[in-house]
C-alpha cells in the first residue's frame, strides 16, 4: 500500500510546558522540512494518511507534564476576546453551561477549556470497567519501553483513515499515535472508527499528559448513557450514522438536498463524508468550538452543525456553478474555506436554530438504519465499499416519471429503504383499474411509492410507510395508519415534497408518557363518502397504529411516541372497499375511488399541503413502486 510520510516543524524553543500568556506567532514554515498541510480558513489542518503497513517510531520518554506541551504555538489561533466569563463555570446548572459553551465562553481561555474538557469527560456515564490513566501508563510502558524507541503498527481500525493533527507539535503527533495504539490494545472490539484520531488530536491540545488524554477519550468510547453516543466503533455503526444524517438532511435541508440529488449520481456517498466535514475539513478554530459542545451534548449536536453547513452551502453556492462539478469535492472545499462564508458563531447559531427530534427518535432511526444494513449483509467489520444503490438511469422505465425524476423521488425516501432499487408492484396499464387488484399486488410490501399521472399531464404521488394490509386490523371500521415518515409530493409541473407537519414544527408535539394510552379512532368512511366540495365530517379521535411487527424497519416517527395537539394530525393513510385516502384533516391530500379512475386533492392538516394537482382529476395512469431486495 502507498505510504505518505509526514515530518512537522518543531515550535521555536521546543515544546511548551504550559499555556503561555502570549504565544509566539509565526508563519508556520518552520525549518523547511517536508509537510502536508493546507491553509483551511484561518488556521492550518495537517493531515496524515495512513495505510495498513504504516508504522511509527515511538519514544516513551517524550511525555512530560503540563497542559499545552503537545502544541505547536506558531500554528495555534489567537484567543478570542470574551467579556464576563463566569469564574464558577463548572458549577453552573446544565442548561446554563450548555448556553455558555454554545456561545463560545471557552474560546477566551486555554486553561479554562482544558479544565472544562477534563471535567466533562469525567462526568460521562460509562461502563464500570473502563481503562484509566494508571492503566495507560502501565500498558504504554510495556508496549514502548521507557527509553528506547521501537516500531509499532497503528491499529487495524484506522486502516485507510486520515489523521488530522491540527496544531500539534511533533511530540504531540507522537503522543497521539501512542494513545491510538493503546486504544487498539485495550479496546479490541473497535473495528472501524474514522473519527477517533481527530478526537484524540483535539483533546490532546488541552491535556496535561498522554495518560489524561487516554483516560478521557476512553470514557467517551465506553459511554453507556441511554440513546446517547459519542463515537461509532464499527463499520456498521458508522454507515448507519451516515444514513441517519442523510435522513435528517432530507428533512431539514430540502433545498440543499434537492441541489445535491440533482447534481450527484449517488447522494449517499456525498452524505457519507458528513463527519469528515466537522473533524477533518473544518479549520481548527471552528473544529474546537464544535468539540466544546460535542463533549457536553453528544452526537446529536454533530448532526445539527453538519446540517447547518449544508444550509450555508446552499446559500453560498449557486446551482449553475455545480453543473458538471464533483459535488463531493466541492462541499469539502467549501467546508475547508468556511471562514470566507460565515463566522463560527453564526454557524453555531444556525445549527442550534434547527429543531431536531428527540435523542430517542434519532436513536430509533439509527437502529432502523443499522438493521437495514444488516439485512443487506453489511457487517461490523467491513472494508470501505460502495453498496448504495441509486436508480439506474439506463434500465429504469415508468409511464409516469422519467429516470431523473425518480432519482429525485428516491432521494427523498428514508436512507434504509433507498438502499434497494425500485420494483414495480402495480400499474393500471398492466393490472387494470381495480382497487382489489391494487391491494393484492401491494400487500406484503412496506413501504411503497404511489405515482399518479392525470389526464391533464400533471404528476403527483405519495410515499407510504406502512403495508396496505394494516387496513384490515381495525375490522369492519377502517382507520388511519402509517407513521410520520409518510409524505406527499408533486412532480409536474414542479417537484415539491410535503412532509408530516411536525417535521417542520416538532415543538408542537410532546413526548407521550409511557403510562398514557391513546383512544382508537372511528373509521374515515365519512371522508370517503363526503361531497365533492370536501364538506364531509371528520373523525374526533386519532387512530393508533398497531404495534410494529418483528422485522419491520419503520419505528421512526410512530405517533405513539407523541402527544399531538390536533385530532387530525396523524391521518397518514387509509383504505377500504370504497377507495383510499392519504392525508386528512380539513380535506384529503389524495383520495381515489374504487375504480382508480377519479380522484380529488385538497389541503390537509396532516401534511399542510396545497392541492397536488387540479382538485378534481381523472387518472390516466397509476403506478405503485416497492423496494427490491437484492
Amino acid at each position: 500500500m502507498l505510504q505518505v510520510g509526514l515530518s512537522l516543524p518543531r515550535a521555536p524553543g521546543g515544546a511548551a510546558r504550559g499555556f503561555p500568556a502570549q504565544p509566539e506567532q509565526g508563519d508556520g514554515d518552520g525549518d523547511g522540512t517536508s509537510t502536508t498541510q493546507g491553509m483551511l480558513g484561518s488556521s492550518p489542518v495537517t493531515v496524515v494518511i495512513t495505510s495498513e503497513a504504516d508504522t511509527w517510531d515511538i519514544d516513551a520518554a517524550s511525555s512530560c507534564l503540563g497542559c499545552g506541551q503537545f502544541v505547536d504555538w506558531d500554528r495555534m489561533p489567537e484567543l478570542e476576546q470574551q467579556a464576563n466569563i463566569p469564574r464558577d463555570i463548572l458549577t453552573q446548572p446544565p442548561k446554563e453551561l450548555k448556553r455558555l459553551l454554545r456561545e463560545g465562553c471557552l474560546a477566551a481561555s486555554r486553561a479554562l477549556r482544558a479544565q472544562v474538557y477534563h471535567r466533562l469527560c469525567q462526568q460521562v456515564a460509562c461502563r464500570l470497567v473502563t481503562p484509566d490513566a494508571p492503566v495507560y501508563r502501565d500498558v504504554a510502558s510495556r508496549l514502548f519501553g521507557k527509553h528506547s524507541a521501537s516500531s509499532h503498527p497503528l491499529p487495524d481500525f484506522l486502516e485507510g483513515c486520515s489523521m488530522p493533527t491540527y496544531c500539534l507539535s511533533p511530540d504531540g503527533v507522537t503522543a497521539m499515535k501512542k494513545i491510538l495504539i493503546c486504544i487498539g490494545n485495550l479496546f479490541p472490539d473497535i473495528t472501524y472508527s474514522p473519527i477517533l484520531p481527530s478526537l484524540v488530536a483535539l483533546l490532546l491540545h488541552y491535556s496535561e499528559d498522554e495518560a489524561q488524554c487516554f483516560e478521557n477519550i476512553s470514557r467517551l468510547i465506553a459511554s453507556n448513557a441511554p440513546h446517547t453516543s459519542y463515537i461509532d466503533q464499527s463499520f456498521l455503526a458508522h454507515r448507519a450514522s451516515c444514513m441517519t444524517f442523510g435522513d435528517l438532511a432530507n428533512k431539514h435541508c430540502p433545498a440543499a438536498h434537492k441541489l445535491i440529488a440533482s447534481s450527484s449520481e449517488n447522494v449517499f456517498e456525498v452524505y457519507s463524508e458528513w463527519l469528515s466535514w466537522l473533524f477533518h475539513d473544518l479549520p481548527f478554530d471552528y473544529a474546537i468550538r464544535v468539540f466544546d459542545v460535542y463533549l457536553l451534548e453528544g452526537q446529536k449536536v454533530l448532526y445539527r452543525i453538519a446540517l447547518a453547513l449544508l444550509k450555508q452551502y446552499r446559500l453560498s453556492v449557486a446551482s449553475p456553478e455545480l453543473e458538471g462539478a464533483d459535488i463531493k469535492a466541492d462541499l469539502q472545499a467549501f467546508v475547508q474555506n468556511i471562514a470566507k462564508h460565515t463566522t463560527v458563531d453564526k454557524l453555531l447559531e444556525r445549527a442550534f436554530g434547527i429543531r431536531l427530534f428527540s435523542r430517542k427518535e434519532i436513536w430509533l432511526l439509527q437502529m432502523a438504519n443499522r438493521k437495514a444494513l444488516m439485512e443487506r449483509g453489511i457487517t461490523m467489520v467491513q472494508s470501505r465499499q460502495s453498496f448504495h444503490l441509486a436508480v439506474d438511469m439506463q434500465t429504469f422505465s415508468s409511464g409516469t416519471v422519467t429516470a431523473q425524476e425518480m432519482r429525485i423521488i428516491w432521494s427523498w425516501i428514508p436512507e434504509r429503504f433507498s438502499l434497494s432499487p425500485p420494483l414495480l408492484l402495480f400499474s393500471t396499464s398492466e393490472d387494470g383499474c381495480s382497487l382489489q387488484r391494487f391491494y393484492s399486488c401491494c400487500e406484503g410490501y412496506e413501504p411503497t411509492v404511489l405515482l399518479i399521472k392525470t389526464t391533464e399531464g400533471e404528476v403527483c404521488g405519495a410515499f407510504l410507510s406502512s403495508d396496505w394490509s394494516e387496513r384490515k386490523k381495525n375490522g369492519a371500521t377502517s382507520g388511519f395508519f402509517g407513521t410520520g415518515e409518510c409524505f406527499v409530493f408533486t412532480v409536474r409541473p414542479e417537484m415539491e415534497r410535503y412532509e408530516w407537519v411536525f417535521i417542520k414544527k416538532p415543538e408542537l408535539a410532546k413526548a407521550v408518557p409511557r403510562s398514557r394510552q391513546r383512544s382508537p379512532s372511528p373509521g374515515p368512511m365519512s371522508l370517503l363518502s363526503s361531497s365533492p366540495d370536501g364538506c364531509g365530517t371528520s373523525s374526533n379521535h386519532l387512530a393508533v397504529p398497531t404495534p410494529q411487527r418483528k422485522g419491520r424497519l419503520s419505528p421512526f416517527l410512530a405517533i405513539r411516541h407523541f402527544l399531538l395537539p390536533s385530532k387530525t394530525a396523524s391521518m397518514f393513510m387509509s383504505g377500504s372497499r370504497e377507495g383510499i385516502i392519504i392525508g386528512g384533516g380539513g380535506g384529503q391530500a389524495l383520495s381515489l375511488d374504487a375504480d382508480l379512475l377519479w380522484g380529488r386533492t385538497e389541503h390537509c392538516e396532516t401534511f399542510d399541503n396545497p392541492p397536488l394537482c387540479q382538485e378534481n382529476f381523472r387518472v390516466q395512469l397509476l403506478e405503485v413502486w416497492g423496494f427490491q431486495n437484492t
